[in-house]
């Protein structure tokens, strides 16, 4: 299969990359998973917006362009081309404002889209929880409506919170019919993380920073306008944030094109040390292939879905397939690389070869957050395959 672009996509293609060639820092940011870096990140989200290159898809009044599902493909193609910021609100500008878009009233589209896109608000998700992981239906966390039915008390705990230790605001999921099971009597909230009572305790990741945290919830009031969705009714809107999450809007192919593409480079750099494995240069092929054949799967989602079609449990399928190629890629990088590959990330003298450390230790999440991979199995068996549940 070969993509054609229409004489409109090609200009849009070429608008995007002049911008980027003339915003794009010099130098690289610092990770977000710091104070500093976190900082630099959301001064990047603004200038985004300022070019009205945020979150390309929103309608025009929100700050995007309305641009459609191809020519976002299209940007993010040149975005990781150029080796643009990765995006720290990505929380928030990808699963929980197209989400909004879906299930909020006026006033809340008003109210949080705007500072969404200008990096202002900074967002973390609360869905995990120490015994409800990737199973959201396990949810025990409590969120209690006031008598006069003004706010919710929430009670509870979340844990594995990305993003949360320099948040602004959280949204999650919590049990608002204490007699309810599983998916059942869940409501979808959006809560400040300067409430009285929120306590957020940093994780440390593989490389030692605070990528996670853990957020305890003691008696928090929350305004009952923070609701996103009607009361019980959370489960059927954090599907709908889950299959952003997990299909299309969150894992774009370009990052994964990006990676191929430097990881045959990366061969060709080395080539002579990589043959002596041979099985390394057939391992590239077959990276740099399922890349591009995700890439065209992605373009296809696409204009189904501009053609008014939907993500299902097929979103499971592209989990699978984008966190465990992530991991291969990587895997790669390092065995190429040898004994060179244990620089530490970001040293100064490290080069390429620390981001290929550093993507390793990050690819290792891939198969647990949005969703377990055993989990998104599961999902293919009984939703797509027709299996009967044990």
């Amino acid at each position: 299969m070969q993509l054609e672009y229409t004489e409109q996509q090609n200009a849009f293609r070429a608008e995007v990359r002049s911008w980027l060639k003339a915003n794009v820092p010099a130098e690289p940011l610092q990770s977000f998973d710091t104070e500093v870096g976190f900082q630099q990140h959301r001064e990047w989200e603004t200038k985004l917006y300022e070019g009205r290159w945020g979150m390309i898809t929103w309608p025009e009044e929100m700050g995007g362009r309305g641009a459609d599902l191809l020519q976002w493909l299209i940007f993010e193609e040149e975005y990781y081309a150029a080796r643009a910021p990765l995006r720290v609100n990505q929380n928030g500008i990808f699963l929980l404002g197209p989400t909004l878009m879906e299930y909020g009233s006026d006033e809340q589209k008003k109210r949080f889209l705007t500072g969404m896109a200008t990096g202002k608000d900074i967002w973390c998700q609360g869905w995990s929880e120490p015994n409800a992981g990737s199973d959201m239906a396990a949810i025990r966390s409590t969120a209690t409506l006031s008598e006069d039915g003004s706010h919710y008390v929430i009670n509870g705990q979340k844990t594995w919170s990305t993003r949360a230790v320099w948040a602004d605001w959280c949204f999650g999921m919590f049990r608002t019919d204490p007699s309810s099971q599983r998916h059942k009597g869940l409501t979808f909230i959006l809560l400040p993380l300067d409430s009285e009572g929120i306590t957020v305790r940093p994780i440390p990741q593989l490389d030692g920073l605070p990528g996670f945290a853990e957020i305890f919830f003691d008696n928090v009031k929350v305004p009952v306008d923070c609701r996103l969705g009607g009361e019980g009714e959370g489960w059927n809107v954090a599907m709908a944030t889950a299959g952003f999450e997990r299909g299309l809007m969150l894992r774009s192919p370009a990052r994964f094109q990006e990676t191929a593409k430097r990881l045959v480079n990366l061969y060709r750099a080395n080539q002579e040390s990589a043959d002596q494995d041979p099985a390394v240069r057939d391992a590239v092929l077959r990276a740099y292939l399922d890349a591009e054949a995700y890439a065209l799967t992605t373009y296809q989602t696409a204009c189904r879905l501009m053609q008014g079609g939907k993500i299902g449990a097929e979103a499971s399928t592209n989990k699978i397939f984008w966190s465990e190629l992530d991991q291969q890629m990587h895997g790669l990088g390092l065995k190429i690389l040898g004994a060179r590959a244990e620089l530490v990330p970001h040293a100064p003298d490290a080069g390429d070869v620390g981001t290929w450390l550093d993507g390793w230790l990050f690819s290792q999440s891939g198969p647990i957050y949005a969703g377990t991979n055993e989990i998104q199995r599961n999902i293919i068996a009984e939703r797509l395959l027709g299996m009967p549940r044990k």
